[in-house]
């Protein structure tokens, strides 16, 4: 990739810090490997916590599973890393409709992970147990990188120093000859510390097609990618440091058909200084550089299939930076400012195949955005009252967009250039919290935000089965605007309750739109507004050694289009009920056993409401058993008793499914 020579600068950088930082004192010095603290306003938004136990042990081991213990979350469809198409991977909450785009902003250790040409996340290199923590915030975010977080954030934090053990491996062996691998080393070094690891899996998946629909060319869902992350930690001063992350990452699956395989990858690097001075300041500059490629396979008879489609090339490069100040304004303010940036550039190539294998046609797409915020935010506290607000100011760019086409035999036919456009955006919330006493807060903040269209909704068609959806260069941005009210309740220790009402509006949401004439043909658009209205409830609490966690999301979602077929239609991807609740037994010694069950309601393929997949309840079970000297046996299973989810209709009535009964036998070690 063309910026692999920046990245392996950046990767320089820690060793350089590391090996030219003072002997520190241990007296005086302490590195986290953190970020700032959190402002004592930042519970008036509503968020919730996935600790490190969970993290650790879940039954799929894939942080997308987790996330879904905060009902409300979804990816585009209900398949997981493992058999969904990567450019299917966006984040959102509260259905706000079915997007491949994220409208989540998902941040590790303050980076924005999503892709730069597509915006969705690359799950499978995101690995749980090397995370300290997850917050979730439902609802508008702000803040550095705020633009993007019409649905809220998902902030990932990188497990610190004191989590980490100085040598850990794992293996396991699972259903259908799958293995999973993982190893990962954190010595300290001078006065902090490097963390080195990396998994690899495989597997070779299950069949996504119904027994009654497969032909000759059905294969299963086969999946193959590694991940690497290296990340450096050094002191600067008694009260500042230096953090250093780089991720490498490859994935290849299959879905469906022979041949029908999707590779991604990513080159990831970024460098943070953190001061916890007088003046706080966290500063972080980052650089990606990702790729895709898709081969989609069409079965026109029992007995054939052809290639019609090969996405053979995407690269794209996302590099951004922010700096926080934090001045010292007294004991009852916690004031940030600053300023943030976003750079996405990428290309598609794709060729199209006749049903006599020849290239008919070789497209080229894409162009550039950029946005820059500037913000600003406080909070105040007065008592037992904790006022928040803040304001964020965006200009945004899309530029140098294309469409370029030739035929066969590269003779061009198309060439379309698409006009240059920029624009201000502003946006603010406010929040209030109050506390009525130890055990109970209560909370309501406002919000406004927006997302850019992503260089894929602008410039790549996409298929699927035998739909097609055409992009669209003129969308315009998404905006939201949000209220939300809550309470927290903490009736003894160890037991917190919660629940919160919302109204979310998405104006200029954009949507996969079908042609009332062709069912089979969709394009991305604007339409007019999404609303989404409802109520989240979770609750945790511990009663000697069982550990019970839940949540469950109500979400009445409509689409308003006037004078459109789907106006008053619940959006495409988007259920109205969803539930978690996880039950554990974790003895401080011995044997630990926890159980999950997972419900998501019925949803709809389509933007008409013609394909309407079934609701589905899932259980699944970790049993963990210590054997000594760091060593544990664990059995993990997903999907328990094998229910049918499905993941997607086509009109052509073809059907996928997700995960069925996966079962894992395997050891960790750690010392």
């Amino acid at each position: 990739m063309k910026y692999l020579p920046l990245s392996l600068a950046l990767a320089a950088i820690p060793t350089v810090a590391l090996a030219n930082a003072e002997a520190p004192d241990p007296a005086r010095i302490v590195v986290t490997g953190e970020g700032l603290a959190l402002p004592p306003g930042t519970p008036a938004y509503g968020s919730v916590a996935i600790d490190r136990d969970r993290l650790a042990n879940s039954a799929s081991g894939r942080i997308e599973s987790i996330l879904g213990d905060v009902a409300g979350f979804q990816q585009f469809r209900r398949s997981d890393s493992r058999s969904a198409n990567p450019s299917a991977q966006g984040a959102t909450l509260r259905a706000l409709g079915g997007n491949a785009s994220s409208r989540t902003l998902v941040l590790l250790d303050g980076v924005p992970m999503a892709d730069p040409f597509f915006g969705y996340i690359p799950f499978s290199a995101l690995v749980p147990d090397r995370l300290s923590v997850v917050r979730v915030t439902r609802g508008g975010g702000l803040g550095a990188f705020g633009a993007g977080a019409v649905a809220g954030a998902i902030e990932l934090a990188s497990a610190t120093r004191d989590q980490l053990p100085t040598f850990a491996a794992s293996a396991f062996y699972g259903s259908r000859d799958a293995t999973e691998l993982s190893a990962g080393i954190a010595p300290d070094l001078g006065g902090g510390y490097v963390s080195l690891s990396g998994r690899w899996d495989r597997g070779g998946g299950f069949q996504t097609t119904p027994k009654d629909q497969r032909v000759a060319a059905t294969a299963p869902a086969a999946y193959d990618g590694w991940s690497t992350n290296l990340r450096a930690v050094a002191p600067l001063s008694a009260t500042s440091e230096i953090q250093f992350r780089g991720t490498l990452f490859h994935d290849d699956r299959t879905l469906r058909f022979k041949g029908a395989d999707s590779m991604s990858e990513g080159q990831d690097a970024s460098i943070r200084f953190i001061s916890r001075g007088a003046w706080q300041v966290d500063a972080l500059a980052y650089i990606q550089a990702r790729n895709f490629s898709n081969i989609v396979i069409v079965a026109p008879t029992p007995t054939t299939s052809r290639k019609s489609l090969d996405q053979r090339n995407t690269p794209s490069t996302g590099i951004g930076g922010k700096i926080e100040l934090r001045p010292p304004v007294g004991p009852d303010h916690v004031l940030r400012v600053g300023a943030d940036t976003r750079i996405a550039t990428g290309d598609m190539y794709e060729d199209v195949y006749s049903a006599a294998g020849v290239v008919t046609a070789r497209r080229h797409a894409g162009g550039d955005q950029m946005t820059t915020g500037f913000f600003a935010e406080d909070d105040w506290t007065i008592g037992s009252l904790v006022l928040t607000g803040g304001v964020r100011a965006d200009r945004w760019t899309i530029s140098d967009g294309f469409f370029r086409q030739a035929n066969g035999t590269g003779v061009g036919t198309l060439n379309t250039a698409f006009a240059d456009r920029s624009d201000w955006q502003f946006s603010g919330r406010a929040g209030v919290l109050y506390h009525l006493g130890d055990a109970i807060a209560v909370r309501g903040a406002g919000y406004t935000g927006f997302r850019l269209p992503t260089l894929n909704e602008l410039y790549r068609p996409f298929v699927v089965g035998s739909v097609r959806t055409e992009a669209n260069a003129a969308l315009t941005p998404e905006k939201l605007k949000g209220l939300e009210a809550g309470v927290d309740i903490n009736p003894a220790t160890g037991v917190s309750l919660s629940a919160t009402a919302f109204y979310n509006k998405l104006d200029d949401a954009i949507a996969n739109v079908t042609d009332p004439s062709n069912l089979n043909a969709r394009q991305r658009r604007n339409v007019d507004a999404i609303v989404a209205k409802g109520m989240e409830l979770t609750a945790s609490g511990r009663i000697a050694d069982f550990l019970l966690s839940a949540s469950y999301a109500y979400s009445h979602s409509t689409v308003h289009a006037p004078g459109m077929r789907f106006d008053g239609l619940t959006p495409a991807q988007s259920p109205r009920h969803a539930a978690s609740a996880t039950l554990a037994w974790e003895p401080e010694q011995g044997p630990a056993l926890s159980a999950t069950l997972r419900y998501v309601a019925k949803q709809y393929e389509d933007d008409l409401q013609a394909y309407a997949l079934p609701d589905a309840l899932t259980v699944d079970a970790v049993a963990r058993l210590p054997l000594g000297h760091g060593v544990t046996l664990i059995a993990r299973g997903e999907n328990l008793f094998d229910e049918k989810i499905y993941t997607r209709l086509g009109t052509d009535g073809s059907i996928d499914l997700g995960t069925p009964r996966t079962l894992w036998i395997g050891v960790r070690f750690s010392r």
